[in-house]
């Protein structure tokens, strides 16, 4: 058998995240939604969101937190389990990041849910504008959301530019106010929508830091040849 070894302080952090996701999945279940939603009477449960749609909101919060830290472990132990089973390890990752996919989806079922018994509750009597208009408001919510995991990856993005020293660490600390945009932006989206729109012109700054970087990786000069030319 080959021995391996892993950093203690891997582990610890797998076991950090472990612990957020099991604390986050069961507090928006049984502390947040679980207590307001009664599957066999509809009005119930939309009386009970109504006058607790802080609450309710908390379960979504939760459920997002839980999705980011699964990925988050998925990638981590296919680095702890890569050196006894590469494939395995790496099959392991992909389903699990499929779930996360998957969990953060299905959270557009709630968010639509809280939009149609907050801002329709009379359903039986909309009409088809404004069914049409929910579905457009719903794909927003949908698309911030997706947003939100992409400024993760945009705070990645931005400090992997800084520490590489390929590019300017202007464009870094671009990238990086860009996925705090981002996720301020889909936060508001879901948890304060009345803030939304006077935050909106902020995404100035994500279009100008993506339009740098893209410029950048297009011209294929890295710091290091600029050096190397001069």
């Amino acid at each position: 058998m080959t021995h391996f070894t892993q950093s203690p302080a891997t582990l610890r952090l797998a076991g950090l995240l472990y612990l957020a996701i099991i604390i986050c999945g069961i507090s928006a279940e049984m502390l947040f939604r679980g207590p307001l939603v009664d599957t066999g009477d509809a009005a119930a449960t939309a009386s009970a969101i109504r006058d607790a749609v802080g609450t309710f909101r908390l379960a979504i919060a939760a459920d997002i937190l839980m999705a980011a830290a699964d990925a988050a472990l998925a990638i981590l132990l296919y680095i702890i389990f890569r050196p006894v089973a590469p494939v395995l390890a790496l099959a392991a990752m992909v389903f699990r990041l499929i779930q996360s996919v998957i969990i953060t989806m299905n959270l557009m079922h709630m968010q639509s849910a809280l939009l149609l018994i907050t801002g329709a509750p009379d359903f039986a009597v909309l009409q088809a504008e404004e069914m049409a208009l929910h579905a457009l408001n719903l794909h927003a919510h949908g698309y911030d959301l997706g947003l939100v995991f992409f400024a993760i990856n945009s705070l990645l993005t931005g400090v992997l530019i800084w520490v590489s020293g390929l590019f300017p660490r202007l464009v870094g600390a671009g990238i990086a106010a860009a996925g705090i945009v981002y996720l301020i932006g889909g936060f508001l989206r879901f948890f304060a929508p009345a803030l939304f729109e006077a935050f909106a012109p902020a995404y100035a700054v994500t279009v100008l830091a993506e339009g740098a970087f893209c410029l950048v990786l297009l011209s294929g000069w890295t710091r290091q040849r600029r050096m190397r030319a001069a």
